[in-house]
């Protein structure tokens, strides 16, 4: 039976993991929009890859659902590559709530339902999740376990307690991390893993464009003052996302790699420390 690799939100850092993990297998990118969905099936098609594109809105369970479908129909479910999103600077904490939260915890439950034996799947997670003071305990288990359409009425992420778009972006990265590590329990049984990976800044269109908006000078100071002095390229997070997919990483699953180039660790020990 074909084994299919789905790629929900096929930017640099999507495609660049699909075309170290899908040799071999039928590739579907997904987006929001299709003309970027059809701008990427051109690139991997025209590297070999056999493609098939949709279009689905991450915030949507019925969109989900449609593209399960689309995907099963083709073959089983192989791997999962879950890299879309929408950052601080783009959308309200609503919206950014909406769609990186809630939308991955669906994500996760719907292609946890038909992820075949053997397969594996990563959310492509942030740095930003790694910012957030600790949560409590009962807060942690909330995000983790809450059934998904429960998630979004949870008291800690009403807007009067989340404070601005960067703070709804951290919860929801945080709770990406956390709600893989609950699914992965639920994946096991199906002889399937998943984990998340926190990247800091990649040099994508989307930073690019940060760098020369108005978190610019932000980022800037990020990247000079972190022990790797440079911004990652989607080849790096494609490397760690091979070995979280591959028979190299078959013991990991429920886990959080952050690759940041160490500004994690400047922001909480080091020159990022806040004032």
């Amino acid at each position: 039976m074909t084994k299919v690799n789905v790629v929900i939100g096929p930017g640099s850092i999507g495609q660049a993991i699909a075309r170290r993990v899908s040799a071999g297998k039928h590739v579907l990118l997904a987006d929001l929009r299709q003309e970027k969905a059809d701008v990427a099936a051109k690139t991997l098609s025209e590297a070999g890859f056999e493609v098939t594109t949709a279009t689905v809105d991450v915030s949507s369970r019925a969109s989900i659902e449609a593209l399960v479908a689309k995907v099963t129909s083709i073959g089983e479910v192989h791997g999962v590559i879950h890299a879309a999103g929408v950052s601080p600077s783009q959308a309200s904490p609503e919206t950014i709530l909406k769609v990186d939260l809630y939308g991955t915890a669906l994500i996760l439950e719907l292609f946890g339902n038909v992820i075949s034996e053997g397969g594996a799947g990563v959310v492509i997670a942030s740095q930003s999740g790694h910012r957030l003071p600790p949560l409590s305990i009962e807060q942690n288990i909330a995000l983790a376990t809450t059934p998904v359409e429960e998630l979004l009425k949870l008291p800690m992420l009403q807007l009067d307690q989340v404070k601005d778009s960067l703070h709804a972006y951290q919860l929801s990265k945080r709770g990406n991390a956390l709600r893989v590590m609950f699914e992965a329990v639920r994946w096991g049984k199906r002889a399937a893993r998943v984990n998340t990976i926190s990247p800091g800044i990649i040099m994508t269109p989307l930073a690019k464009d940060e760098l020369s908006g108005p978190r610019g000078a932000g980022y800037k100071k990020m990247i000079d003052g972190c022990p790797a002095k440079r911004a990652g390229t989607p080849d790096e997070v494609a490397t760690v996302a091979a070995l979280l997919m591959g028979a190299d990483g078959a013991f990991i699953t429920g886990s959080d790699f952050l690759m940041d180039g160490g500004v994690t660790s400047s922001y909480w020990f080091g020159e990022l420390a806040p004032e």
